[in-house]
């Protein structure tokens, strides 16, 4: 049997890390990063093996960022940002602002009497309710459906989807390398100009969603009660898709005042990879986002969970399989 010198047998167990720290380095020649005035930060990777581009839109905004009494708001938010703009999703977007408007109007008379509780006239409040479905009737007739999704879709766009969490907000898809530009006016237009269209209808999916996921779901209800009982006072209790009550009562204002608050260039950071140069990236990056208003970046929350004195157990009972759920805090 053949040994191996000392210092052979070093290089041989440091080949690996050396390998490892050029190919690092490789990697980091690749990426470049710049911040435009208004506080949009780029991240771009070049990657020449195939004639692809990856796009992701990182919101610095999630679900514990959602205001008290409104969880659920920045899960539907991101529905709304698929919704388009007044150029995309709109047959004539100057009607539909009007009947927009009038559905608002319509939604504050029913809350109004509703708000009443017992001495609400039902009547008065079957009346509204019709006059509230008629408003929404008017303004569907001017959506294009799926408008945002078939532009995508037909110009070879692929993955298109996004995500809500506890702490951000995620929109990403990939595009051929010929299409970059396309990209780049359909994501600042949405995030400039967009149109709150179809916000009670997707206020419904959302709730049907918790429906599934959550009461309907042996796991989804442990889930949640685990995170309630968790966390006593961070929004860490909170599950992305909101509470059935708040969701029921959620209000395009509230989305509206949401999206101002945290969907800022300075909350945001798109990554992009692929057949892309970084000078163009930059370049276009300056034509379609430099539009974005400045502004600073939302205050962070300051609320933090109190110390855990001991073990805290609860018990779900649901007609399913036995399950166990543990959660370990850690810092």
């Amino acid at each position: 049997m053949m040994k191996r010198k000392p210092a052979q047998a070093f290089f041989l167990l440091l080949l690996p890390c050396l390998l490892l720290a050029q190919n690092l380095q490789d990697f980091e020649k690749r990426v470049t990063e710049f911040t435009l005035p208004n506080g949009l930060h780029f991240i771009v990777l070049e990657r020449h093996e195939a004639p692809v581009v990856s796009f992701h839109t990182y919101v610095n905004a999630g679900a514990v960022d959602d205001p008290g009494g409104k969880t659920g708001l920045a899960h539907m938010f991101e529905h709304m940002a698929f919704k388009g703009t007044r150029t995309i999703g709109t047959t004539n977007y100057a009607e539909e602002r009007k009947a927009l408007a009038a559905i608002e109007a319509a939604y504050d008379r029913l809350d109004s009497e509703r708000d009443r509780g017992l001495r609400a006239d039902p009547k008065k409040l079957q009346e509204l309710e019709s006059g509230l479905k008629a408003a929404l009737e008017k303004a569907g007739a001017y959506v294009d459906q799926n408008a945002y999704f078939r532009i995508i879709e037909e110009s070879g766009g692929v993955g298109l989807n996004a995500g809500t969490g506890e702490d951000s907000t995620s929109y990403y898809y990939s595009l051929p390398a010929n299409r970059i530009e396309l990209w780049f006016l359909m994501e600042s237009q949405r995030f400039l100009t967009p149109v709150f269209r179809e916000f009670y209808k997707e206020r419904d999916v959302v709730r049907e969603e918790r429906r599934m996921r959550i009461e309907s779901n042996p796991q989804g209800k442990l889930m949640e009660m685990l995170l309630a009982m968790t966390f006593v006072a961070h929004p860490y209790r909170n599950l992305p898709g909101g509470w059935a009550s708040d969701i029921e009562s959620l209000r395009v204002g509230d989305a509206r005042r949401f999206f101002q608050t945290y969907y800022v260039p300075a909350n945001i950071t798109i990554a992009i990879a692929g057949d892309v140069q970084p000078a163009q990236v930059r370049r276009l990056a300056e034509k379609y986002f430099a539009a974005l208003p400045k502004a600073p970046a939302p205050p962070e929350l300051r609320t933090v969970d109190p110390p855990q004195q001991g073990e805290r157990r609860a018990q779900v009972v649901s007609p399913s399989q036995p399950l166990l759920m543990a959660g370990y805090k850690r810092p």
